[in-house]
């Protein structure tokens, strides 16, 4: 909630409605400064080798656990997740990307020696990396430690400093995540925290960085694109997801409805990459709804460690989780578990739900739901599958579900998504060396992996000469007859089994 006369924004925890604090909302000139700062800072952060970031960000990370009990504290106030959630889903992630990139990101960015070609084997070609300089990172509000830190530590190895704008729903956790960069001494300046809504976010982006990593909704990514686009600058795009999970007849069914519970109801559904729609087989649809509901029947919500999970956090979004759910039962869906808004308590909570008698008709079914819901489909062989997974504007996470490694493998192939899992489902963010994003509306770019390090580099292509010679042969003034020489060397080179009649026709180089 904003302030209009103060320009502050005021958050509070959804498990409670209380008020949990406030933050500005900066404006244009606010951000403005935040990026001169970091741009002073960027000359010295992006003198250093790579090691001494690595060691730098250690440091952060060290701090960070020094810390862990008050930043879990922080992030179930603003998210209303369980504290095990935040520990496994949120500290441990970020952990685990600066382990990664510290050990492996220096040879990521090491200059590549790469084929000059045959008619240029007297030059040296190479690929360099380099910092970019300043990056504005806007983080979103469901994974507001994870998702904040996977960008802002992976900008920095990359020898790039930060402008970071926390979603205005978990500010404080953004704050936090300044403070331990400022208080790691030697390069207090190379985070910079600016609070506040969109204004904020679009001063930042057309406020003169070099790049944008945006998460968040589809609607706002588009704007961010518009905005970058008429900077001239890149952008990395993490947007929404409408997930499919492929049960086959041939699936552990025990395991799969765990897993559909489980990647449906994580964080309360409010995961761009959680189980949003689940197609299963004719011939095992009866037994796994059965072993659905069974388990979702169970499923412990609310505030402690006896419970599995916990509120939702925005209030936006459980109307939109409402609408959803409403409509789908008014056009006959059935819900067999769950189903409505939790009244009569204070807070975001919705019950943990499970939908049949669903189809593509239903917004549940082709919308971001982005809730505790989870709607389930028949189908009839692996063509109907793969057909009504991709019918989808989306494509970030999918799953499928067989207990054939080559069945699996071949459904994966076929699904239009940046992400597969087999048997299992939302783990391959988990996993630092794969790169992780969407196709189609889900996104553009990828953060993780040797990816993420790279487009978050100016990849500079470096030629040198090694032969030494007077002049090259295309040089002024031009040779005689230069169209037959060209033509020869056309030849030479391109005709199937010509190549080695090229080395004769180049001039000779100096082996150095």
């Amino acid at each position: 909630m904003t302030d209009t006369a103060e320009r502050t924004i005021q958050t509070s925890d959804p498990r409670t409605g209380a008020v949990t604090g406030s933050v500005p909302n900066q404006g244009p000139d606010e951000v403005a400064a935040a990026i001169a700062r970091a741009r002073v800072a960027s000359v010295a952060w992006a003198g250093l080798t790579f090691e001494e970031r690595a060691t730098h960000l250690k440091a952060v990370r060290d701090l960070l656990l020094d810390r862990a009990e008050q930043l879990v504290d922080v992030v179930c106030a603003e998210t209303g997740k369980l504290r095990g959630e935040a520990v496994f889903t949120e500290l441990m992630v970020a952990c685990e990307l600066i382990d990664y990139y510290a050990k492996h990101g220096g040879r990521t960015l090491q200059p590549e020696k790469v084929s000059a070609g045959s008619t240029m084997v007297h030059k040296k070609a190479m690929r360099w990396y380099e910092p970019m300089g300043v990056v504005g990172v806007i983080s979103p509000w469901n994974y507001p430690l994870t998702l904040t830190m996977t960008p802002v530590a992976t900008a920095l190895f990359a020898g790039n400093t930060v402008v970071l704008k926390p979603s205005e729903v978990t500010p404080l956790v953004g704050v936090e995540v300044g403070k331990l960069f400022a208080e790691v001494g030697g390069h207090p300046d190379i985070v910079q925290v600016v609070t506040g809504d969109g204004m904020t976010g679009d001063a930042v982006v057309r406020g003169g960085v070099d790049m944008v990593c945006f998460t968040g909704s589809v609607a706002t990514g588009r704007k961010v694109a518009v905005a970058a686009a008429e900077q001239l600058i890149p952008v990395i795009l993490e947007l929404g997801g409408k997930d499919p999970m492929i049960v086959c007849d041939d699936a552990d069914l025990d395991r799969a409805a765990a897993g559909a519970l489980w990647g449906a109801f994580s964080n309360s559904g409010q995961t761009c990459m959680a189980v949003e729609r689940v197609y299963v087989q004719d011939s095992v649809y009866d037994q796994f709804v059965d072993k659905v509901v069974d388990g979702a029947s169970k499923i412990r919500q609310g505030e402690g460690p006896a419970h599995d999970i916990g509120s939702m956090t925005f209030p936006k979004q459980v109307d939109i989780v409402e609408r959803h759910v409403d409509e789908a039962v008014d056009k006959g869906a059935k819900a067999l578990v769950g189903g409505h808004r939790v009244l009569g308590k204070p807070g975001l909570w919705f019950e943990p739900t499970v939908l049949v008698d669903v189809d593509h008709d239903m917004a549940v079914m082709r919308d971001e739901t982005f809730g505790p819901v989870l709607p389930i489909m028949r189908f009839h062989d692996d063509k109907e599958a793969i057909a009504l997974a991709n019918d989808s504007v989306y494509g970030l996470n999918s799953s499928v579900w067989t207990k054939s490694p080559e069945r699996g493998e071949q459904l994966a192939a076929r699904i239009q998504a940046g992400n597969v899992c087999v048997n299992d489902a939302l783990v391959s963010y988990g996993v630092t060396s794969l790169p992780f994003g969407g196709v189609k509306e889900s996104g553009i770019g990828r953060v993780h992996g040797e990816e993420a390090l790279r487009r978050f580099s100016i990849e500079k292509s470096v030629l040198v000469d090694r032969a030494g010679l007077k002049k090259e042969v295309y040089w002024f003034p031009l040779p005689k007859r230069i169209d037959r020489m060209g033509l020869k060397l056309l030849r030479a080179r391109y005709r199937s089994g010509a190549g080695k009649k090229l080395k004769a026709l180049l001039p000779s180089r100096n082996p150095r």
